[in-house]
């Protein structure tokens, strides 16, 4: 597998659920500026990254199954099953703890078409995962974080080059185990936090300030929030942005240090 190539994450969306006009919080990790993996696929995410790329995802990873990150599943199910070259093919990178979340929301309903005959799953190609996964010759980190319920949401990283939060309160003990190198770090941020998503007071107690040098915020309410996000000295993600990546660490390294709970030093 070419693992060669330069990396950048790119924001579809940086809304949260309310914030239409800011996109449905989402990211694409392209290489040399093609689509490698998109994580998550709200309603309006699903639309800009057909605008961007003009073709499905190839693979996705999902993070929780609130419908501001599900969302697009199934309009890409319609896509896909009638896509003989596609249908089959889209890899659904999923926490297994996850899987029967997703199916009770998005893939129970007895004849996704009209006509009979059809399955939701069968557009896709569903690998629950644990700990990470393999994809492009990288191994992804995957960690479950503060999001409602225990063990409902996950974040996403790729050592060396990223960590993705997902919707989550202040996690900076899983921040230190899977990004504590010079790997940018996509952080759910608004002005006001609440019982499930980090707010700016609790961004600004829970990490130093190094580490929120690394931080790029999404997740926000309205665009006048951006404005308080700079006086606060963070950088703020709007939809379409990319942020170039370091390159990531060694994947055989990565993924022996997340199976035997080692860190990077």
């Amino acid at each position: 597998m070419d693992t060669d190539g330069s990396l950048a994450l790119r924001f579809l969306g940086v809304g949260n659920a309310q914030a239409v006009e800011l996109g449905s919080a989402a990211v694409v990790l392209e290489r040399d500026g093609a689509p490698l993996l998109m994580i998550d696929c709200g309603q309006e995410a699903f639309s800009a990254f057909l605008e961007r790329y003009g073709h499905v995802p190839e693979a996705l990873f999902v993070t929780h199954a609130h419908f501001d990150h599900i969302g697009g599943l199934e309009r890409l199910f319609y896509r896909v099953y009638f896509d003989a070259e596609r249908r089959g093919r889209v890899k659904l990178y999923v926490a297994a703890d996850l899987v029967p979340i997703l199916q009770q929301r998005v893939a129970n309903y007895p004849s996704p078409l009209a006509e009979g005959g059809a399955n939701f799953w069968d557009a896709f190609q569903l690998v629950p995962v644990d700990r990470g996964f393999w994809h492009g010759g990288c191994w992804f980190d995957v960690f479950a974080v503060r999001h409602h319920l225990p063990r409902t949401a996950f974040g996403i990283a790729l050592r060396g080059s990223f960590l993705f939060t997902g919707d989550t309160r202040p996690i900076p003990e899983l921040v230190a185990f899977h990004a504590d190198g010079a790997e940018l770090i996509a952080h759910d941020c608004g002005v006001q936090g609440n019982p499930s998503h980090t707010g700016l007071d609790d961004l600004m107690a829970a990490y130093s300030a190094e580490t929120r040098a690394r931080m790029i915020v999404y997740h926000y309410a309205k665009h006048s929030d951006r404005d308080v996000f700079a006086q606060a000295g963070l950088r703020v993600a709007s939809a379409g942005d990319a942020f170039a990546l370091a390159p990531p660490m060694d994947a055989t390294q990565a993924a022996t240090l997340a199976q035997h709970g080692g860190r990077v030093r």
